[in-house]
């Protein structure tokens, strides 16, 4: 538990307690393994790890473990955006058509389909669906021919005639990670790089995220990669190994360690002595991606922490106020994966979690087959029960680094 012997003596009693709920939430919920690390600014991270990568092994969850940490990859994107915006590349108004020409083929009851923006798309607002497939599987037990995500933008392409615009854009919220993947494009065709290019050199690489990268992972980083399960009525099916996102690494690509991520979440709190953060991406511009414009509600898609909590919707960030303190997170699921990242910015302080274990709370099916969008049922879902252990922690904490 690096970082605790600078701790003064009653923020180091509610760091101990929080590390016995830690350990007994994961052992409630059947997990296999998992990390929490809390980061205060100008201090060493706090870490505690539970549990094994992979069940075979046995080899212990460690600050190295690789994980897909899923729709947080969504955030980087947002950054991404304002980076291009800041460069006076785009505009957040400008039509998201007019860098993703093949969103004409959209059918839009509600006027042109240059009415969706790239605000829209950020927002989670310009009304197209959540999956990036429009069904499931239509065979239970036989599913192994079936990508794990469509594996090039040509598939989601021909699928955008048959692609509906639900509401008008802009006047309400409903999660999408078809969005994120037009923002995607928006961003290949705008640089000439693929998004992995651009965002490796652009955020990864200037913040020192060395053993952090997009979809499988290189052949000398395999072995730190965790394995992921599913777990529904009681029985737990492993998912596929250092899975590919294909063409939707905008919205759910990003595997990284621990140590990396907390790399990330330092620059996101902020250190004004840090130049690397500036030339990332100014901080009136995160503070802008901070503010929130729509409120989240309950879509029928989306549930647990996404909706627990009345939040709004920032641009690539969801902001919660509880008893008069802001909060800034964004969530993760998929394929067994289980991720949240919490800031307190008035604090200075963050956290980030990490299962490699979803409990969907549903009947067993018996179907091994994988499921990219896995999510943990509401009612069961251990972020919810930790997102408040973690913010009584914040509280403990003084502002600023000492």
């Amino acid at each position: 538990m690096a970082g605790l012997a600078v701790v003064c003596a009653p923020a180091l009693g509610q760091m101990q307690k929080f590390h016995e709920q830690f350990n007994a939430v994961m052992a409630e919920h059947g997990i296999v393994g998992g990390a929490v690390a809390i980061v205060r600014s100008g201090q060493p991270a706090a870490e505690f790890f539970y549990g094994v990568q992979e069940q075979g092994t046995k080899r212990a969850i460690d600050a190295e473990s690789t994980y897909n940490w899923a729709s947080i990859t969504k955030t980087m994107t947002a950054i991404a955006i304002l980076q291009l915006r800041d460069r006076g590349k785009l505009r957040l108004d400008d039509p998201a058509v007019r860098y993703v020409p093949e969103l004409r083929e959209v059918h839009d009851t509600f006027g042109p389909v240059e009415a969706i923006t790239i605000r829209d798309l950020l927002t989670h607002s310009a009304g197209f669906r959540n999956p990036t497939w429009p069904w499931n599987c239509d065979d239970a037990a036989n599913c192994d021919w079936q990508p794990f995500e469509p594996t090039q933008w040509r598939q989601v392409a021909a699928m955008l005639p048959y692609t509906n615009v639900a509401f008008k854009p802009g006047t309400r919220w409903s999660y999408s990670n078809l969005g994120y993947v037009f923002l995607g494009q928006a961003i290949e065709r705008l640089t000439g790089q693929s998004f992995v290019e651009y965002v490796t050199k652009n955020i990864l690489m200037p913040l020192g995220m060395t053993r952090s990268y997009f979809d499988q992972s290189p052949y000398y980083l395999r072995g730190y990669v965790s394995a992921s399960y599913v777990r529904a009525g009681g029985k737990l099916a492993e998912q596929p190994f250092d899975f590919d996102s294909g063409i939707t690494t905008s919205n759910s690509g990003l595997k990284a360690p621990l140590v990396d991520m907390e790399k990330y979440l330092r620059f996101l709190i902020g250190d004004a002595g840090n130049a690397a953060y500036a030339r990332v991406l100014q901080r009136s511009s995160l503070d802008e991606a901070w503010k929130g414009i729509l409120p989240v509600t309950d879509d029928g898609a989306s549930e647990g922490p996404y909706v627990e909590g009345q939040p709004q919707m920032g641009l690539g960030f969801f902001l919660l106020n509880v008893k008069g303190q802001r909060y800034v997170y964004h969530d993760g699921d998929q394929g067994g994966f289980s991720s949240e990242m919490l800031i307190d910015p008035a604090r200075g302080v963050g956290s980030l979690v990490m299962v490699n274990t979803t409990d969907e709370g549903a009947p067993a099916t018996g179907v091994p087959h994988a499921e990219p969008n896995s999510a943990p049922d509401a009612g069961t879902d251990l972020r919810l029960v930790l997102r408040k252990d973690l913010m009584a922690v914040f509280a403990g904490q003084r502002a600023g680094p000492e």
